[in-house]
């Protein structure tokens, strides 16, 4: 590549104006506003849909008008952990040691860096390519309704490269499926005991992390602490909740919890031995994959109400036949994992406790079968279950010629090829490949590390060469 090639700097600009736009799943109208505007500022045209997914196109580089379309493709949401409020917080990002992070939030460079990536080759009219489409989808994080809704020409290009990877030696060329629910069970409220005494119960310091990339570290999720101390205090007095408040979003590890109970006769030496045990225990299980997971309980105001026993019964009952984790191996793809759930989020709503879990499998009759079991568990309990997302597992052809001539230019520019791998975690590229017939995808990106959690951070020196990378693939499609 030319030492003239553009610098990242541009990128690291856009990301930083993306980064005072707020953008959580579901609440993207802010950040497609600032896309239709980048695009009227260059006089480019551009789409947007219902959705608020948008699509910008720029014409080629003159001299190559003939070469075959490229899509650019990203999503415009991000998983805001960490924020008070994610409809105005910005993220405050910062530089240490070579990485990028956020002060108490998540970064959003997931995928927030491509997305700069993609609007800085829009912006520049040195970088040679074909025609172009900048595609950014909606709710990428939280359902994938904007790449599940696109309309059939939305696109016209069929050779795709996905920005939104975060293994920088990897060309992601395969995703699992997954099926996100929300599991809703109606609750009965109760005056409060008078003669009880009141505890919050908290958990905090886990690392959370992604549900499909994280989901084999070992990670404590807090719904897993949780549901092993109430079975430990019930098994030594009854007890009264009255609220229950778990995770952050629904596809991340829980890290956190707060659940508000009371005890019908305890005293302070009952509270302090299992708050001891379940530290003790949380070391043991997660000591050297999540050691920052601990346990507080401490005294708390009388509430009014309690949730009925058979609730929270039926509740534990239904969460005990739900794996959490990994569920099963892949045997023909070694070390990866096949299936999984995440129970993301439970939390206690005015009429009922919601909860969401989050199922993944390459074997898209595995994934169905898993979370009709899930739904059939809570049905017991008279629980509705919705069916918010449900995406195809992915898998392209790795010895096509798209993808050899991207693992030729990572040799090119790098000077050495890239894995080729499917990961444990869902794309919209499923949801391509239904729409868009022929359709080729490739996944790349620069390292990305505990995306969806106050931890998230991205390696600089990754997003040069990933930049580096691009720009230069682009000019060998043209």
């Amino acid at each position: 590549m030319s030492p003239q090639s553009p610098s990242t700097e541009r990128v690291f600009q856009i990301f930083k104006e993306l980064n005072q736009i707020p953008r959580p799943s579901h609440h993207e109208e802010y950040a497609a506003d600032y896309l239709c505007q980048f695009a009227e500022r260059l006089n480019l045209s551009y789409e947007r849909d219902a959705e608020n997914c948008v699509v910008i196109r720029k014409p080629a580089t003159p001299g190559h008008e003939g070469a075959e379309p490229i899509v650019l493709l990203n999503h415009m949401d991000m998983v805001c952990v960490g924020m008070s409020n994610p409809l105005k917080d910005p993220v405050d990002a910062y530089v240490e040691n070579g990485w990028m992070k956020a002060r108490g939030t998540s970064l959003g460079a997931d995928n927030g860096i491509g997305l700069s990536m993609a609007l800085a080759v829009l912006e520049n009219k040195d970088i040679v390519h074909g025609p172009l489409e900048v595609i950014t989808t909606t709710n990428e994080e939280d359902g994938m309704s904007g790449a599940a809704q696109l309309s059939k020409d939305f696109l016209k290009g069929r050779k795709v490269i996905n920005l939104d990877s975060e293994d920088y030696d990897t060309i992601t060329t395969g995703a699992a499926g997954a099926c996100l629910q929300f599991h809703r069970i109606p609750t009965e409220h109760e005056a409060a005991p008078k003669d009880s005494n009141w505890y919050r119960i908290r958990f905090d310091g886990g690392l959370g992390g992604h549900s499909g990339v994280d989901i084999n570290k070992n990670r404590c999720s807090a719904v897993v602490a949780t549901l092993a101390l109430l079975d430990s205090i019930q098994h030594e007095c009854d007890f009264n909740v009255a609220s229950i408040n778990i995770g952050e979003a629904n596809a991340s590890i829980a890290s956190s919890a707060e659940i508000i109970i009371s005890l019908s006769s305890s005293d302070a030496e009952f509270i302090k031995k299992q708050e001891q045990t379940m530290n003790k225990w949380l070391d043991n299980q997660f000591g050297d994959s999540d050691p920052g997971m601990h346990c507080t309980i401490s005294p708390t105001n009388r509430q009014d109400t309690v949730i009925s026993h058979k609730t929270i019964e039926t509740l534990l009952n239904s969460l005990k036949h739900i794996p959490q984790g990994v569920v099963k191996m892949s045997y023909t793809m070694k070390g990866t994992v096949e299936t999984s759930n995440n129970i993301g989020r439970i939390q206690t709503e005015k009429n009922h406790i919601s909860v969401s879990t989050h199922t993944r499998s390459f074997i898209d009759s595995e994934m169905e079968k898993l979370s009709h079991d899930i739904a059939n568990a809570f049905a017991s309990c008279n629980a509705k279950s919705e069916t918010v997302m449900s995406a195809p597992a992915w898998q392209e052809d790795q010895k096509s010629a798209f993808l050899q001539q991207t693992s030729d230019t990572f040799q090119e520019v790098l000077g050495w090829r890239p894995r080729m791998v499917a990961m444990h975690f869902v794309l919209e590229a499923g949801f391509f490949v239904q729409h868009y017939p022929g359709i080729q995808i490739a996944s790349i990106g620069p390292r990305i590390v505990e995306p969806h959690s106050t931890n998230e951070r991205v390696e600089l020196s990754t997003i040069e060469d990933i930049w580096r990378v691009l720009l230069e693939l682009l000019k060998n499609l043209a």
